[in-house]
C-alpha cells in the first residue's frame, strides 16, 4: 500500500470517473446476499435498517427494507444515489459518513466493505461505529481472514470477528452463512472470499 494511500479518497475518485461498487453487488453475488439479508428482515420483522458503506444501489435495489438510512465516503455516489431513488426518499435516505449523528438503527449492515479499509485507523473507526449505531443486530459480510499480500491497492483482509471479540463481547455471533460462490482467481467477477457473519446483541 502507498504510504499516501486513502480509502475514501479512492472511492470518490472511483465512482467520479463512473466506476461502480465491484462485482460483488452484482449478479449471482448481488441475488445471494439479498435473499440472506430479506430472509432476516422479514423474520425478525424488522423495520429501519442502517448501513455503513452503501456503495452505488445495486445492492440496495434488491433488498426489502421499509426505513432505509446510508452512509458512505464518497459524495459522487450520494449525489447518485440520491437521483436514483429519488421516488423513495420517503423511505431512503443518504449522507456522507461524517455526517453521522449517533442515531441509531434496529439493523445495520456492512457489505463488502471491511476488507476495503486499507488504514489501521480507518478500520478501527468504522467498526466501533458500526456496532455504536446497531440496536438489535449487525449483519457482516466480508472476509475474516488475516492480512496477508494484497490482492489489490484497495484490498485487505480482516479478522473482523477478531475485533468483535474483544471490543465488543456484548455481541455475540448468532448466524453465519457461507457464500456458495467462494474466491476462484480465474472467475474474480462471480466469486467472492467474503461469508455473512450476524451478531446480536447479549
Amino acid at each position: 500500500m502507498p504510504p499516501d494511500f486513502s480509502s475514501a479518497e479512492y472511492w470518490e475518485k472511483r465512482y467520479k470517473e463512473g466506476g461502480n461498487s465491484g462485482a460483488g453487488s452484482y449478479g449471482r453475488l448481488a441475488v445471494f446476499k439479498a435473499e440472506v439479508i430479506n430472509k432476516f428482515i422479514t423474520e425478525r420483522g424488522l423495520k429501519k435498517v442502517m448501513e455503513f458503506g452503501c456503495g452505488d444501489g445495486n445492492q440496495l435495489a434488491l433488498l426489502k427494507i421499509e426505513k432505509y438510512i446510508g452512509y458512505d465516503v464518497s459524495q459522487t455516489t450520494l449525489a447518485n444515489l440520491k437521483r436514483k431513488f429519488k421516488a423513495e426518499a420517503r423511505k431512503k435516505s443518504f449522507y456522507h459518513v461524517s455526517q453521522y449523528d449517533g442515531g441509531r438503527a434496529e439493523l445495520v449492515l456492512s457489505l463488502d466493505v471491511i476488507f476495503h479499509l486499507i488504514e489501521d485507523a480507518v478500520f478501527e473507526e468504522y467498526m466501533s461505529r458500526l456496532f455504536q449505531a446497531a440496536e438489535k443486530y449487525v449483519i457482516i459480510y466480508s472476509s475474516d481472514e488475516e492480512p496477508r499480500e494484497a490482492m489489490a491497492t484497495h484490498f485487505k483482509h480482516r479478522p473482523f470477528s477478531r475485533w468483535v471479540s474483544q471490543n465488543r463481547p456484548d455481541w455475540k455471533l448468532i448466524e453465519e452463512t457461507k457464500n456458495p460462490y467462494p474466491y476462484d482467481a480465474a472467475n474474480p467477477n462471480e466469486t467472492s472470499a467474503a461469508d455473512f457473519k450476524i451478531y446480536g446483541i447479549s
